[in-house]
């Protein structure tokens, strides 16, 4: 798939931040994820948890100062919030593999249609290693996959069984990708709604995995 097709990746990222419920405390992962928290209503009470010590924080405001000490995940400048608690790393993991997170966003390079997630190898190509991913994957009651329905090749990273290796097993319960948002059920993936100008079959061209759509997974705005 080379062609533009569905959500840009803010729109993405909105519906995301749309699965999280006010009051939650939850972890955003590297790279898209790390939209989210912007496209988070300040008055649903999101707390915003990170690896390095943080929760409670929010994306840094362009006309803000950014303090070097005070970063995600990504290492990218970020700022507290009201009430925001700076810890150590053994009570941050703590929380992170304690079941104390309501929901985990995390980017993928596969997730299988039981839940399986692989994040962290390509299979002998160079990337950073799979970090803070599997005690998130583990340890939260939700993970929320936000990724890009294809890859670089076209190949499909929303498939029946991972072929990459493994972070978690059967722990994602949705994927955000630009075409669709789906649910993880026990009866495998349900697309819930399409992104404008999709259709279903366009999906199920693009999506490696068998796929059953909701009554009123129309497209939405």
């Amino acid at each position: 798939m080379t062609e533009s097709t569905g959500w840009g990746k803010r729109e993405q990222a909105r519906e995301v931040a749309a699965l999280l419920e006010p009051g939650w405390v939850v972890n955003v992962g590297v790279g898209m994820p790390v939209l989210v928290p912007s496209e988070v209503n300040p008055a649903d009470g999101v707390v915003f948890h990170c690896e390095n010590g943080l929760i409670g924080y929010r994306t840094l405001r362009e006309e803000e100062q950014p303090d070097p000490d005070i970063i995600d995940a990504r290492c990218e400048p970020i700022q507290l919030v009201a009430g925001a608690s700076v810890v150590a790393h053994d009570i941050s993991f703590g929380i992170a593999r304690g079941g104390r997170l309501d929901a985990t966003v995390l980017g993928a390079f596969q997730v299988a249609a039981n839940g399986d997630l692989a994040n962290w190898s390509v299979g002998g190509g160079r990337v950073a290693g799979i970090g803070g991913a599997m005690d998130l994957a583990v340890g939260a009651r939700r993970v929320i996959v936000m990724l890009k329905h294809n890859d670089r090749s076209g190949n499909p990273k929303i498939v029946e069984r991972c072929t990459l290796p493994l972070t978690a097993v059967g722990c994602v319960t949705a994927i955000v990708s630009e075409l669709a948002v789906f649910d993880v059920t026990p009866n495998g993936l349900l697309a819930v709604k399409l992104a404008p100008g999709v259709d279903a079959g366009y999906v199920k061209a693009h999506t490696g995995a068998p796929l059953r759509f909701a009554a009123n997974a129309a497209p939405g705005g």
